[in-house]
């Protein structure tokens, strides 16, 4: 490591040039990188909705549709409108009363119950298809072209529009995310360091690393929107300390050495060292959420794993060739340090260890039952503000027409005229069930041969080896009581058709809700078991690996906790990979008051003094790194309208400072009570005389 930390000494100046270089097509590889803004993409690809998908797409031609709302406008203009939409690329055919009855025939002529459907006050609705899929850029360009084809007088509903809307909101903060998180985070560094200068040289190394990181995942192909937005804060906050222990190593060892190159080639070897299994331990952390089914946990944990390697590199090579260039201007702006010693805090901790355990057990099941019951809602809509378009449309749809929830039923197109009418009815019985609408209906509905419907409606409704229904409910996606009716609906129709396929948002989000369920269960213990492994083999231990993570797992059930005493949903995401990052992210203050610990112990000390002096060691760093995570984050949790960003950074920075608090805490009192224990345990402190 000592050979290592003088090859970077030594190149310092080209190591710069080549980290400035590298910037260049770190920033072309993420202009490139697409960015993926559809939750339910991630769904796996062996379900039944996401093969339903790949019917309507392949076989009907229809990727995705929207509902276009059309406020006062009569059926031949409704019908020139028609022909425009026809005309867009990407548009696979256009669905609309028009086609039903055609423009000859008085609006006054018409069935109460067509009236009913296809009209509420002076406004009807029209279905356009597209042959693209849902979030692709083909499809958000078509809806970006509809609102400028229809104008004010229509309102366009759908998935799409909420990508569209999503990913126009998110590009406008993503960068207000970072400067936001970088000026918090200097503002904690100045009052933490000893130059003003250095925190814009860490904030710079940290940077440039981000960069690298956002680059590379052009090798991904794409990103999800979430990613993007927390990934280079969350790199900021979890690799601040890294850089942190580089720079007061420096200072320590620059007290016994004559050159700052040999101070600084130390510094980087005790660094390497030092942050290894903790560095191990958050990656394998953020790689526990690839276990999910729902694949963006794996976009999220490859991006954030990838960002504490590259991150790790930076702080051992760029950081300081930076500080050894610039070391003269790093002296001219030294100044006292500001933050407090903590030298109470650690008094009281040792002094009032066994009232700290007796809180902790009396908090512990209330923490508990609130994490275990805290509320989570599926509903994209909820996540984005009232005033977005998308919003505003998919609202008026609700209420105007009673269009909640749309379900595509797939079924084969030799099932019998009788089999059908008696399947629909069955459905149409359901609670919440508003209609259904399928070929035979709309002929005799509008009363015209089948020879004389327009070919869009056959096409839409009917192709050689399906026939598409279309079921609308009056329930709120993914609410129990939708979940409940698409389990009714496919028991229906599988009696009739074992191969029918319920597609469609709806059932999509029931899966979601499914898949969801099952990953918060899976990934949290696996996250436990991975990083419990790593530190059984960094600390040679069987009974540290458990008290350290029963430390941080306390945190995890505080900070989740809190939502269910305060009457507060959370938004799915959140809830699945809180709990993995707080736990991979901040088990590394755990791991640097127990290392300290245990040196003490071995090198003589009693338990008291042991964990009075990793407490003094320690303290100052532990809380510096949490409030650089907090500042990290908490500014992107308020500034977001986002609300899926906006509670996964809420939760992000209260869950850095509970962490902080827990490991400086109930760590070191539960360090106290199991030292004989820990001693018996542990390979290189068995010979400890207690």
């Amino acid at each position: 490591m000592e050979k290592f930390g003088k090859i970077v000494c030594k190149l310092r100046k080209l190591i710069i040039i080549i980290a400035l270089l590298l910037i260049i097509p770190s920033v072309l590889g993420m202009m490139s990188t697409r960015i993926n803004y559809d939750i339910l993409i991630y769904l796996p690809e062996d379900i039944e909705t996401i093969k339903g998908e790949n019917i309507l797409s392949k076989d009907f031609d229809m990727g995705a549709f929207s509902i276009v709302i059309i406020d006062d406008m009569k059926i031949k203009d409704i019908s020139k409108l028609e022909k425009k939409i026809e005309k867009m690329d990407n548009v696979s055919r256009v669905i609309s009363i028009a086609d039903a009855i055609g423009t000859n025939i008085p609006e006054e002529m018409l069935s109460e119950e067509i009236k009913e459907k296809a009209y509420r006050g002076n406004s009807t609705i029209m279905m356009v298809t597209f042959k693209e899929g849902i979030s692709s850029d083909e499809t958000m360009k078509s809806v970006e072209d509809l609102r400028e084809l229809t104008d004010k007088q229509c309102k366009i509903s759908g998935m799409t529009a909420t990508v569209l809307d999503t990913r126009d909101l998110s590009s406008k903060e993503t960068t207000v995310y970072v400067i936001i998180a970088s000026m918090l985070c200097l503002l904690v560094l100045e009052i933490a360091l000893d130059s003003f200068i250095v925190p814009v040289f860490i904030l710079l190394s940290i940077g440039i690393a981000i960069l690298y990181n956002m680059g590379t995942n052009i090798f991904l192909g794409e990103i999800s929107y979430i990613t993007k937005a927390i990934s280079a804060v969350l790199q900021l906050g979890v690799t601040m300390d890294f850089a942190i222990f580089l720079y007061h190593s420096y200072i320590h060892e620059k007290k016994t050495k004559e050159k700052n190159e040999d101070a600084m080639a130390s510094a980087i070897s005790k660094t390497l060292v030092s942050v290894l299994g903790s560095s191990i331990t958050t990656v394998a952390g953020f790689l526990a959420l690839c276990s999910m089914d729902l694949t963006l946990g794996k976009d999220i944990g490859i991006v954030m794993a990838k960002g504490v390697i590259l991150g790790v590199i930076s702080v051992v090579t760029l950081l300081p060739s930076i500080i050894l260039v610039c070391d003269n201007l790093i002296q001219k702006t030294k100044h006292h340090e500001i933050l407090p010693k903590f030298t109470g805090v650690k008094n009281f901790v040792i002094n009032h260890y066994k009232l700290i355990v007796i809180i902790f057990i009396i908090i512990l099941p209330i923490a508990f039952i609130g994490y275990k019951n805290t509320d989570v809602y599926y509903n994209l809509d909820k996540t984005l503000p009232k005033n977005l378009q998308s919003v505003i449309a998919n609202n008026s749809l609700k209420e105007d027409f009673g269009m909640v929830s749309t379900e595509l039923l797939l079924i084969d197109k030799d099932l019998s005229q009788k089999e059908l009418e008696e399947m629909l009815s069955k459905i149409e019985e359901l609670d919440g069930i508003e209609w259904t609408l399928s070929f035979s209906k709309v002929q005799s509905k509008v009363n015209i041969p089948k020879e004389a419907l327009p070919n869009e409606i056959q096409d839409f409704l009917e192709n050689d080896k399906y026939q598409m229904v279309i079921i609308n409910s009056k329930y709120e996606m993914a609410t129990d009581e939708l979940n409940a009716q698409v389990e009714e609906v496919n028991k229906i129709i599988k009696k009739y058709d074992e191969d029918a396929i319920l597609a469609g948002e709806g059932p999509l989000m029931k899966d979601l809700v499914q898949v969801t369920d099952h990953d918060i269960k899976s990934v949290n213990t696996v996250s436990i078991a991975v990083i419990f492994i790593i530190m059984i083999c960094v600390l040679k231990s069987i009974s540290l690996p458990i008290i350290l993570i029963i430390g941080i797992e306390f945190a995890i059930f505080i900070n989740m906790g809190i939502p269910y005493y305060t009457n507060t949903e959370l938004p799915f995401v959140a809830s699945i990979v809180i709990g993995t990052i707080q736990l991979g992210a901040t088990i590394d203050y755990a791991i640097l008051i127990t290392t300290k610990y245990i040196a003490e112990r071995k090198s003589g000390r009693n338990k008291k003094d042991a964990i009075s002096q990793a407490l003094e060691t320690s303290i100052s760093s532990i809380v510096v790194s949490g409030l650089c995570f907090f500042g990290a984050t908490v500014g992107v949790g308020i500034y977001s309208k986002i609300e899926m960003i906006s509670s996964l950074c809420t939760l992000l920075s209260r869950g850095a400072i509970i962490s902080m608090v827990c490991v400086i805490t109930v760590l070191p009192s539960l360090l106290m009570i199991f030292d004989k224990l820990i001693c018996k345990s542990t390979i290189e402190m068995r010979k400890i005389e207690n």
